[in-house]
């Protein structure tokens, strides 16, 4: 018998046939964590009827329906459309059973901070074409120091960019 270490509604997939957690089972916990957040709805609940008590599976559904609008939690301005749709999409990516399919963290981190670019640089018009919208992602910061805690060296990974930064510090992982 293999104990599940875990909350269920945030575990892998894979998980339950490799009982091994990756990166990429993180990817998929915080691709439920994003559904949460659109949708006001909690990862796992028995008071929804059965198809819809997992929520990482009723929101890819949903989407996948074209009913995006429909599931999103009502206290959420829908004025930001365009970019509630890309978050949304991310999370979709997140949330795909094959864990090779999912992005890395820092793909996550690179689009919903290529979002927020996109936002802060609106210059007054609603719509960008897409090549405004690629020229402005291309400019997205994206250097990561990943500190382990211990003596307090760390991995940097850094594109051709390099605005701002992030630093997480992780002492113990997993």
């Amino acid at each position: 018998t293999t104990l599940v270490q875990g909350t269920l509604g945030y575990l892998d997939p894979e998980y339950f046939h490799t009982s091994q957690l990756t990166e990429k089972s993180d990817v998929y916990s915080f691709g439920v964590v994003l559904a949460e957040l659109l949708t006001g709805k909690k990862a796992l609940s028995f008071g929804r009827p059965e198809v819809d008590r997992n929520l990482a599976v009723y929101f890819v559904s949903s989407l996948k329906e074209g009913r995006l609008l429909q599931i999103l939690d009502r206290n959420i301005d829908e004025a930001n459309i365009e970019q509630l749709k890309e978050v949304s999409h991310i999370a979709e990516e997140c949330l795909r059973v094959k864990g090779e399919e999912r992005p890395t963290m820092k793909e996550v981190a690179m689009g919903l901070e290529g979002i927020l670019v996109i936002e802060q640089h609106r210059w007054g018009s609603d719509n960008l074409s897409s090549e405004e919208t690629e020229n402005l992602l291309k400019t997205a910061p994206s250097i990561i120091n990943v500190e382990d805690g211990v003596g307090g060296s760390g991995i940097n990974s850094s594109d051709s960019y390099s605005i701002n930064q992030i630093s997480i510090s992780l002492n113990g992982g997993r």
